[in-house]
């Protein structure tokens, strides 16, 4: 029996959104509808569990849609995916099943209506990021003129050159640090004040929610526990957002990740995941805390989600 006992938080809302619930669902029926092997482009999601548990089953994830054989079944990740790769997909006769995140859909049709304006714009998000890299590929105007820029951050905000700041726009990734985007934003409005952006804010719900949720455990807690993978944009953005408010924070793959040396006697231990997380790993960050002396409380919720995207019509 552990010697220590500390307190252990739960995040309230945590773990998979609508979007990544969607895209594992959409492999999954297609693997049992047509059968292995089903071809995804990148990640369908970022979490190396769900990865791993989809090829096992007969999904094989690949970078680049040349390495798919002509004619086979492809998935797209809830990541989105540049125009280009559509073109290339359909040249290949490719049978394709969209996982694009219905957020992230809504983001690729701000910047293609401002690529059909001729408007230069701004996306505000991670250079190398895939939904970054296939929110740029939207951009295609159909004559010359526009443009995109890419900033990471306020010295990016700051520093970033424009030809004409009275037709210039701006979108954002979905998965970034709300209270960042917005000092970015806040920026951008000061040097161009022409600039115009989405009606609604792009950063999705469930980044809301669990960002939220990650600051009312930070008022009580010592320590915060991301379980999520390392590519995870959101999962990081969840361990900087605890760090900044004065916990230590560590992001986690799963429960053999966690170091005995971090629980000590007295502590409040918060736990969170990352919308690409699998709930069956918080259970076993939980166990693992149970057993090392943990005493588990009741934590707020920020928020209740009831969001569902629908399936595509083939396999619903």
């Amino acid at each position: 029996m552990a010697s220590i006992k500390f307190r252990v938080l739960l995040a309230n809302p945590r773990g998979f959104c609508a979007g990544v619930d969607r895209a594992i669902e959409i492999v999954n029926r297609a693997l049992k509808q047509f059968g292995a092997p089903v071809y995804v482009r990148h990640e369908v999601v970022h979490n190396k569990t769900v990865v791993q548990q989809l090829a096992a089953k007969g999904a094989i994830f690949v970078d680049e849609i040349e390495e798919i054989p002509r004619g086979s079944l492809c998935i797209f990740s809830a990541h989105g995916v540049a125009q280009q790769v559509r073109r290339d997909a359909d040249k290949r006769g490719l049978k394709v099943f969209d996982a694009t995140c219905p957020l992230v859909t809504k983001v690729h049709i701000e910047i293609s209506k401002a690529a059909d304006l001729q408007r230069e714009t701004i996306l505000i998000g991670h250079a190398g990021h895939p939904e970054v890299e296939g929110t740029l590929g939207q951009y295609e105007p159909s004559t010359g003129g526009g443009g995109t820029f890419l900033v990471e951050d306020l010295e990016q905000a700051a520093s970033v050159q424009v030809q004409d700041p009275r037709r210039l726009s701006y979108v954002t990734q979905t998965t970034l640090s709300v209270d960042d985007t917005k000092t970015i934003i806040t920026r951008l409005k000061q040097r161009f004040p022409e600039i115009s952006g989405p009606r609604k804010d792009d950063i999705c719900y469930a980044t809301q929610n669990r960002q939220d949720a990650v600051k009312l455990l930070a008022e009580d807690c010592q320590i915060v526990l991301v379980v999520g993978s390392e590519n995870s944009s959101n999962s990081n953005r969840l361990r900087e957002l605890a760090e900044r408010l004065g916990a230590e924070a560590y992001l986690i793959e799963d429960a053999s990740k966690i170091r005995p040396e971090w629980l000590v006697d007295g502590l409040t231990v918060g736990v969170t995941s990352g919308a690409s997380a699998p709930e069956s790993l918080v259970d076993g960050v939980l166990a693992f805390l149970k057993d090392s002396g943990g005493v588990f409380e009741e934590s707020q919720a920020a928020a209740v989600e009831s969001m569902e995207f629908s399936l595509p019509r083939e396999l619903r």
